[in-house]
């Protein structure tokens, strides 16, 4: 079992059924999908460049990524329908813990300055998202090996509605929040 989800199961939801006032187990927030995107733009000159991401995405998460196509055309980014330009993975169960608990540990504290995330980037619904400026910040890429940095989006599905039990889920977990 994944270290942090053990520690979800012992120590986070009965700290969280406390903090919430709640009995019922499952009426409380739990992690439901870690969604990882990179928009790979530059694609469209450099068809090389989305294989090399691709991969890149499948080493730090240990899913193979999903090459993701334009749906619509726009001229002005030269943009077709039906060109490839980004990749995701959906991470579920044991994979998504295993992910949040690198990303938490070891990913977020490699980042140069780094003074914690954004406590106000939710969306409203209890789903949280944070933007990362390169892939290097992981250990499982080869910095000899890249020949361009790439930015990846990471979103956080939830099971709750209330931004702020979706928060405190987060921040049990270990989310390095900033204060505001």
């Amino acid at each position: 079992m994944a270290r942090l989800m053990d520690r979800y199961k012992k120590e986070i939801l009965p700290r969280l059924a406390e903090k919430l006032g709640r009995t019922n187990p499952h009426s409380l927030p739990r992690l439901q999908k870690i969604v990882v995107n990179m928009g790979v733009g530059k694609a469209l000159q450099d068809k090389n460049r989305m294989q090399q991401a691709a991969e890149q995405l499948t080493q730090i998460v240990g899913q193979r990524a999903q090459v993701t196509k334009a749906k619509v055309a726009i001229s002005g980014f030269r943009l077709r329908e039906g060109n490839e330009i980004g990749c995701r993975v959906t991470l579920r169960g044991r994979r998504m813990y295993e992910f949040l608990d690198r990303l938490i540990s070891v990913a977020l504290p490699r980042i140069r300055d780094f003074r914690g995330v954004n406590p106000k980037s939710f969306d409203g619904n209890g789903n949280y998202s944070l933007g990362l400026v390169e892939q290097l910040v992981f250990p499982e890429i080869d910095p000899d090996k890249v020949t361009f940095t790439q930015g990846m989006d990471v979103t956080f599905v939830t099971s709750t509605r209330n931004d702020d039990e979706a928060r405190e889920l987060l921040r049990q977990f270990g989310m390095p929040f900033r204060e505001a």
